[in-house]
């Protein structure tokens, strides 16, 4: 008994450890159940303009990346005859750097990124707040300025609030707001009081993002912080939080283009919504992953597409267990089927029984020639493998002569399993007769069939490769299958004549 409850505690295991892995992938990293699904992805195109001085020029433009809200995917930027390099400063903030040693008139140079709508996406640098600095304004700003702090704190209590009252302040154009802003806007006004009061706070430049929209300019916000936690303002509404589809530009406190060399510099952002394959999003989203994300994605393509297939085997081999155990079919050798079923997959279907037909019955004819030579087992099973390799590249090239190019796929069929399958049915046939030769060629062939249809499923491949710990699963369901000692349904036949005489 002891033995049964540490098998079940195991089977348990094995299934609350791969389901819990499975959930966590979905939750965490926003992967879906089905295949299929679209991405919503961003294409932002900022354009610099600005007039060269005939000497060297040097622009540099802040550039957003990966924010709450936005997974950056790619990035690419076109500037004939510049030199380009992408730099990142102390306090995290990114820029990209052009220079030239010599340019004159007009130039225009392009940044453009993918930016993800990415619900789960984490920044590698959070947000910190900025450091207080107090300015010293002359009067009578000085004083309006206080006038202006000491209003707002008597209708507020927090950080929040106290940022509110301050936009109010300005957007009821107050004498002491109208007298400030002749000096400077009205969003610094607003951090500048902010942080002579305590709070630490900075201005940010964002983009509204909408589809389809050209030459867009950069909007001003607030970020105000409270601990570690932050929240931005409208500073022209006073309306708090984030709004949908905004996206963070430059958000480091600092200008979002330094140009030396030229004048009249602007920029300008042009933006178009896409809608990307679920695959292609999370091969660039993941990466550069941490080692806990334990994702395929982080694997270069090639052994990606490796994987696609090894993950499927499981499938294979839970069929072939439930095949061989519950139902009963015999096959010729335990796991060809799935070997089998695995070249179906490259061949298709068709193609790939016609010609796992015709090189089995060609490969026993053959075989049984090699009978009547009384060969060692090494020796003859040599030949067969031989004979196998001989035979698919006849057929394969006959294929090609008659341009049946499907038929050239023959060759992504097992050649050593196909040779003992040869070697087993012919020794098979010789000790048993043929009778068993199609019972368990038949049963090879339709659990391999069957094993092609789960394997080739697209929502079982999409799973399988995006939800490693089904395998987990899986291994749980091949353990409780083969602690199974029943009847198998084929065997259910030999109760038919007492059910014949009960009725």
């Amino acid at each position: 008994m002891a033995s049964r409850k540490a098998f079940y505690l195991l089977v348990g295991l094995l299934m609350i450890t791969g389901l819990g892995l499975t959930m966590y992938r979905h939750i965490t990293f926003d992967i879906p159940w089905l295949p299929g699904e679209q991405k919503e992805n961003w294409s932002i195109e900022a354009k610099v303009q600005f007039d060269a001085a005939d000497k060297p020029v040097l622009a540099s433009l802040a550039i957003p990346g990966t924010q709450p809200g936005f997974t950056q995917l790619n990035q690419q930027t076109a500037s004939p005859g510049y030199g380009l390099a992408f730099t990142q400063k102390d306090n995290g903030a990114r820029h990209a750097e052009w220079s030239i040693r010599q340019a004159s008139g007009e130039q225009t140079l392009y940044y453009k990124v993918d930016m993800l709508l990415d619900q789960y996406a984490v920044p590698p640098n959070p947000s910190e707040p900025p450091e207080l600095k107090l300015t010293i304004e002359k009067e009578p700003y000085l004083t309006a300025a206080n006038q202006l702090i000491d209003r707002a704190q008597e209708r507020s209590s927090t950080p929040y609030t106290l940022a509110r009252e301050l936009i109010q302040e300005f957007k009821n154009q107050s004498q002491n707001a109208q007298l400030l802003e002749q000096v400077k806007p009205q969003s610094r006004w607003i951090v500048q009081l902010l942080q002579k009061a305590g709070v630490p706070a900075r201005e940010v430049h964002a983009l509204s993002l909408e589809d389809g929209r050209r030459r867009q300019e950069l909007v001003d916000y607030i970020q105000v912080f409270d601990g570690d936690d932050y929240q931005l303002f409208n500073p022209k509404t006073a309306e708090q939080g984030r709004p949908e589809n905004l996206l963070l530009w430059e958000y480091h406190s600092g200008p979002v283009l330094e140009l030396t060399g030229g004048s009249n510099s602007k920029v300008t952002f042009s933006m178009i919504e896409q809608e990307v394959p679920f695959g292609v999003a999370l091969n660039q989203k993941f990466a550069d992953e941490a080692l806990i994300n334990f994702s395929l994605y982080t694997l270069p393509l090639e052994e990606q597409a490796l994987f696609k297939g090894i993950l499927l085997i499981p499938v294979g081999v839970l069929v072939v267990v439930l095949m061989r155990i519950l139902v009963g079919l015999k096959t010729s050798g335990t796991f060809m089927p799935v070997l089998i079923a695995l070249a179906f997959i490259q061949t298709s279907l068709v193609t790939g029984l016609v010609g796992f037909l015709l090189i089995v019955g060609t490969g026993l004819l053959i075989r049984s020639y090699l009978s009547r030579l009384n060969l060692l087992l090494v020796a003859r099973i040599s030949a067969v493998i031989i004979m196998v390799i001989g035979i698919i590249a006849m057929f394969s090239i006959l294929a090609y002569k008659l341009g049946l190019t499907e038929g050239m796929k023959v060759t992504f069929f097992p050649m050593i399993i196909l040779a003992w399958t040869i070697e087993r049915m012919s020794v098979l046939w010789e000790e048993e007769g043929p009778h068993q030769v199609v019972i368990q060629g038949g049963g090879s062939l339709l659990v391999a069939v069957l094993a092609y249809l789960a394997m080739n499923n697209e929502l079982i491949r999409h799973l399988t490769f995006n939800f490693i710990g089904l395998q987990l699963v899986l291994m749980g369901l091949v353990l409780l299958a083969g602690n199974y000692t029943g009847y198998r349904l084929l065997e259910l036949k030999r109760f038919k004549p007492l059910t014949d005489n009960h009725l």
